[in-house]
């Protein structure tokens, strides 16, 4: 863990009012909505998305999902079938992907969305409504890829690949190349960096560090400390993503859910591998 002096930054002027607010609220009282993305291939100017898992979290609880695979309009290449699972024959029985990505945005509405190696998920998610004619909301944007080298100290993992931290921190879900699956682990994580913060007395985003320049855009480059982080982890540049995994693609039918629409539901029960301290969880028991 490195020092709480460390940590404490100042989050820059200029933000989005929407960063600015995010970053300076205690970790208790924020909604996160964590989002991976399942794809047909690298780049959302020559691939598209077959599926979006997420979670929602508030107060180191998981308190809904939500799941839905996506028809692509085209064929799935084979590798990426191998790896995922996700067939052609899954795909074709899916809504298209505008129906399947307005119900995520009304899932993710005013939360801190939040990916692991979040310029590829959120990269994907904008190209989409840019596609489908939807208006992106801006969220603030959290990539647990920076929070986990701002908040690691050097060698405690060998990289900051999604598998890693997952069994560093003794994830519940282990990720496998599909989206819910991938988006609980992610969530694990989270929660597991954020319960190292509070306990080391951290309490906000912009305590973190997250506040620095080039941090959470994902449209933007990491900041020096984050590329000095990430030689330090042992990430590589070339044939991975920036979090140092292998990632050629990311990594049934929409999930019907009583109550809350398609691919939405309520899971109050699932904790994640390491809670907030109580007083992190005020008023979201």
């Amino acid at each position: 863990m490195k020092s709480v002096r460390a940590l404490r930054r100042r989050a820059p002027a200029g933000r989005s009012w929407r960063w600015r607010r995010a970053l300076g609220r205690p970790f208790g009282e924020i909604d996160f909505v964590i989002v991976d993305v399942e794809t047909t291939g690298w780049s959302p100017e020559d691939a598209v998305i077959t599926e979006i898992g997420a979670v929602r979290v508030s107060g180191g609880l998981v308190r809904a999902q939500f799941s839905a695979l996506v028809n692509p309009g085209s064929a799935i290449p084979a590798p990426v079938t191998e790896l995922t699972g996700i067939s052609d024959a899954m795909a074709a029985a899916a809504p298209p992907l505008a129906g399947v990505l307005a119900r995520f945005l009304g899932f993710s509405r005013g939360c801190v969305l939040t990916a692991h190696n979040a310029p590829f998920d959120i990269g994907f998610l904008t190209a989409a409504c840019k596609s489908c004619d939807l208006p992106w909301p801006k969220f603030a944007v959290l990539d647990t890829v920076e929070l986990a080298r701002l908040v690691l100290a050097e060698g405690e993992v060998a990289d900051c690949k999604l598998a890693t931290l997952a069994d560093f921190f003794g994830a519940g879900t282990a990720p496998r190349h599909r989206a819910l699956a991938d988006a609980l682990a992610t969530a694990d994580v989270l929660t597991s960096l954020l319960a190292r913060l509070s306990t080391a007395g951290v309490r906000t985003l912009a305590e973190a560090g997250c506040g620095q320049a080039g941090y959470g855009q994902a449209d933007r480059r990491p900041a020096r400390d984050g590329q000095r982080a990430r030689h330090q982890a042992g990430a590589t540049q070339g044939g991975q993503d920036a979090a140092g995994a292998s990632r050629p693609v990311l990594d049934g039918p929409v999930q019907e859910h009583a109550g809350r629409g398609p691919g939405v539901q309520e899971h109050p029960g699932h904790e994640p591998a390491h809670p907030w301290p109580a007083q992190e969880q005020a008023g979201h028991g």
